[in-house]
């Protein structure tokens, strides 16, 4: 056996660069830095690297940079086939028109851009609508760049109104603390890390179905406690969390102590989604019909159907958001009122907001989100029948049935049916190997299915359930409005195939592939 020593890469390209007569003798050499014949003619074809941490001394031909940084940009996944995410990856050819026409716009210049302010006025009024605003009551909010920021302008609220409270009555404001599940998305853990709040996290569980147990809240209240964020779509498993009945022990713990604690519904990719669909919330109240909820935020950019950079907060009255939080400026001719973490922000995603609310309408977005679930339904009773998987999401199931019966019990749909018929909940798709695939293919480990999936370009990522939960691990597969029929049957033809693979796939052999 011949003996091999390691080799440094960077050493020879270093060398290479420092010995240019001796590696690139045959390449044109130039001295120009903004001219060349074709984008590969450039230096940068194989002379030069692109400056990665320095800013080069002479600059280089826009045609080139454009090759070179679409060329390094081919190497990421295909936004379509990312079905980790939320997030929204097509817009019509008419709205993207709007916003690139639009987008050197800023919202922070209000009196300069008052069309694009009255668009951004009427999103709110038409938001509000669609979650439920009591009449009698004047419904405020704004735009943010997400539903983070969203969140913490809602928590921040609910914690200004428990201070205030508190110095009325001349207690303690030191200790503040606010309830969350453990499936809580990170923005609701940051808003109790930055702004000194402590963070009351309950554990989930099978049988509160990966969701903020409403037995667990009412433990875990007391007077210190400026608010309870409840989750209308997980994103673990795309469950709705029972505001109505977290709401009622809210009530029924006010009666007994005095103490009125306020809900605020993180709807981050609900908020468009339950409104529109025929299940709704399940049947249940989960909006400003409860008297509970104070304020609601949603991404614009997940089921509102926009590009990366919207979210909403509303709160159901003015009188729930502190005067004091509120900034009046003064620039550039105007006045503006601002409650927002960002001052510049773009406006070209709150043009394409509106663009949506009027173009589809409500009827345009209930046909997609229920076209999402239905897609969501088939791509889960597809997996359950194979035997090798079991979904802990549950919209494929009939209303108010939530345990995993077999494969043999799986009935795929009426042509007529609708959410109604099922459990409420996102179009999402999270599952797992059964315990028969387990213990037959014990040798296979789920994260394989991630990895050979992603060989085909599908982002698809296997991770642990919630802690108390975490011996699960979940595949998760978000449905959004891009998911075509035959994209879907092409995902199930995949999942199956790659499934097959593992399974004959010898012990020995996939020991080496698997980590």
């Amino acid at each position: 056996m011949h003996l091999a020593r390691h080799v440094d890469p960077d050493t020879i390209v270093q060398a290479l660069h420092d010995h240019p007569s001796k590696a690139h003798k045959h390449h044109f050499q130039t001295k120009s830095a903004t001219s060349s014949v074709t984008p590969y003619s450039s230096r940068y074809a194989s002379q030069q690297e692109i400056s990665k941490f320095k800013i080069p001394q002479q600059g280089a031909p826009a045609d080139a940079v454009h090759q070179m940084l679409k060329d390094e940009l081919d190497l990421d996944g295909r936004p379509n086939l990312n079905l980790a995410s939320f997030v929204g990856t097509y817009m019509e050819r008419e709205a993207e028109a709007l916003m690139v026409e639009n987008l050197s716009k800023n919202m922070a210049d209000a009196d300069e851009y008052p069309a694009m302010m009255a668009m951004h006025a009427r999103c709110v009024s038409i938001i509000a609508h669609l979650w439920g605003v009591q009449k009698g009551e004047t419904a405020i909010g704004s735009a943010t760049t997400g539903s983070s920021e969203a969140i913490h302008l809602g928590g921040l609220a609910m914690k200004r109104r428990w201070q205030e409270k508190r110095d009325g009555e001349g207690k303690d404001k030191s200790k503040p603390n606010i309830i969350m599940g453990s499936n809580a998305q990170v923005a609701l853990e940051k808003f109790a890390r930055y702004f000194d709040v402590e963070a009351r996290i309950l554990d989930v569980s099978e049988e509160s179905l990966y969701r903020l147990d409403p037995n667990l809240v009412e433990k875990n209240l007391d007077e210190n406690t400026i608010g309870v964020f409840v989750i209308v779509g997980s994103t673990y498993s795309g469950h709705y969390e029972p505001v109505d009945e977290i709401s009622n022990i809210l009530d029924e713990y006010e009666k007994k102590t005095g103490i009125d604690i306020p809900i605020h519904v993180d709807a981050a990719s609900g908020g468009f989604v339950a409104p529109f669909t025929h299940a709704h919330a399940g049947g249940r109240k989960w909006d400003f019909q409860l008297p509970r909820v104070k304020s609601i935020n949603a991404s614009g950019h997940k089921f509102g159907l926009v590009y990366a950079g919207v979210g909403w907060i509303i709160w159901r009255d003015e009188s729930y958001l502190p005067r004091h939080l509120i900034f009046e400026l003064h620039y550039l001719g105007g006045t503006e009122e601002s409650y927002t973490l960002n001052f510049s922000r773009p406006g070209a995603q709150i043009i394409a907001q509106y663009y949506n609310l009027i173009h589809l309408g409500f009827e345009g977005y209930r046909g997609i989100m229920e076209n999402c679930l239905a897609n969501a339904r088939l791509l889960s009773k597809a997996l359950e029948k194979t035997g090798w998987y079991v979904c802990v999401s549950d919209i494929h199931r009939k209303k108010g049935e939530h345990i995993y019966k077999g494969p043999e019990e799986v009935e795929y749909g009426d042509a007529d049916e609708t959410s109604a018929d099922y459990n409420a909940g996102l179009p999402v798709v999270a599952f797992h190997f059964s315990d028969e695939f387990q213990k037959d293919y014990s040798h296979v480990k789920q994260e394989s299915i991630s990895t050979l999936l992603r060989a085909k370009q599908y982002i698809i990522p296997n991770y642990p359930l919630p802690p108390a939960c975490q011996a699960t691990e979940i595949l998760r597969v978000v449905v959004r409005e891009s998911m075509s029929l035959d994209l879907l049957d092409r995902l199930i033809t995949d999942i199956i195939a790659v499934t097959e693979q593992l399974m004959n796939t010898d012990a020995v052999d996939l020991a080496a592939f698997q980590p």
